[in-house]
């Protein structure tokens, strides 16, 4: 979850398909739901030994390059211990590069430093190595919101995700004098001084809508200030403009929200015989949109094609479309499967499309969509709970 400007690269699920069956829900088998193993790494633990390094102006202009690297990459403003141990100062998205000589002392020698003090006072010497390997491997991260905001030399009050919804947690503030004084944080705090917040991330593993355009600028055909325009007037192009969250869906711990949308259609068909047409296997495209806690209420362009021959789908009898949105909350995967229908040379075939869930999202918003509902409101802002969108037909 996380906060600032619209994620578009594993977002929110959107699908186009009759539905004609019941919504069904599939456990995968468990070695493929297993959430990642941090070990014996604990969010608390992290921030407590944060809170023992001597943290200087250079740590914390490491940890605000690469919050705002991530950020600048279309993801949250974080900072994973992956990139803190194998390239200081890389935000998520950044090509993987060894940048310890930009620091003379990168914050990662400090960790190293602190978790063997503190296991020598444990008597446990022979575990801190094993301890920051899996630390390193982790998907722990430091999440510092309002990091382009720093002042350069103002030390961050440390704090962690506590995991259960509360909107405030004890702290660990670092003083001039090397000392740390508790006290408890809420996101009012976080927006007046540096707070970093060790959580977890939930976003590395999807493509950005920003680095999808850097590698190629035709993406999507569209986003930010590139207007989506009609190429051929015999062809009719479902486009999402706009999205716009008016909440947030977790607290503020655990950053801005992933709004997952996967949009599942029935493409073209060109089947040579009944065989064909019932192994016929409709495609699944997936966005997501990183909304940061400040962007709530704002309308976020997008202007993407979801759908590039709309006629199309009319031409296969395509009555209704499945829509689903959800906010990306992890856990164990499972699988949202219905059936839609198609008509093609005069006969009516089911597909079954299958669609990821996890078992702890959110959802936003989930149900069937007829075409002509979608025609009918072209270009006007749709409420689906808590968020609006704005699809056009050019």
């Amino acid at each position: 979850m996380k906060y600032g400007f619209l994620f578009w690269g594993a977002v929110g699920a959107l699908f186009a398909a009759l539905l004609t069956g019941c919504d069904k829900f599939e456990e995968l088998p468990r070695e493929e739901a297993e959430e990642t193993n941090s070990g014996f790494i604990t969010l608390e633990e992290v921030a407590q030994l944060l809170s023992t390094v001597p943290l200087g102006p250079e740590q914390v202009a490491e940890v605000q390059e690469g919050s705002t690297s991530s950020a600048g990459n279309g993801y949250d403003s974080e900072y994973r211990m992956q990139d803190l141990f194998s390239s200081p100062g890389s935000g998520v998205g950044t090509i993987p590069s060894t940048k310890a000589s930009a620091y003379k002392r990168p914050l990662r020698e400090l960790l190293r430093e602190a978790a063997e003090a503190r296991f020598v006072t444990k008597g446990e010497s022979g575990d801190a190595s094993a301890w920051l390997d899996s630390l390193a491997a982790s998907d722990v991260q430091i999440y510092w919101p309002g990091a382009e905001d720093w002042d350069g030399s103002q030390l961050p009050v440390i704090t962690y995700d506590p995991g259960d919804g509360a909107e405030r947690n004890e702290g660990y503030e670092l003083l001039p004098d090397g000392s740390v004084r508790k006290l408890m944080v809420d996101e009012q705090m976080a927006r007046e001084r540096p707070v970093w917040v060790v959580n977890r991330n939930s976003d590395a593993d999807y493509k950005s809508l920003e680095l999808r355009r850097r590698e190629d600028p035709s993406w999507g055909n569209g986003g930010g200030d590139i207007l989506v325009t009609k190429a051929d007037e015999d062809i009719q192009t479902l486009v999402l403009r706009s999205f716009k969250a008016h909440r947030q869906y977790d607290c503020w711990f655990a950053g801005g929200a992933e709004v997952i949308v996967k949009f599942g259609a029935v493409e073209t068909v060109k089947a040579g015989t009944d065989d064909d047409l019932r192994q016929y296997q409709p495609s699944v495209t997936d966005f997501m949109i990183v909304v940061r806690r400040n962007q709530v209420g704002q309308e976020l362009p997008f202007n993407a094609v979801l759908v590039s021959d709309w006629s199309e789908l009319k031409k296969l009898q395509l009555e209704k479309c499945a829509f689903l949105m959800v906010e990306d909350d992890g856990g164990t995967q499972k699988t949202w499967a219905f059936e839609t229908t198609v008509k093609y040379n005069s006969k009516t075939y089911s597909v079954e499309i299958k669609i990821p869930l996890n078992s702890r999202d959110d959802v936003i918003w989930r149900g069937p969509l007829t075409l002509s509902y979608i025609e009918k409101n072209s270009g006007k802002p749709i409420h689906f709970g808590d968020v609006e969108l704005v699809l056009e037909l050019i």
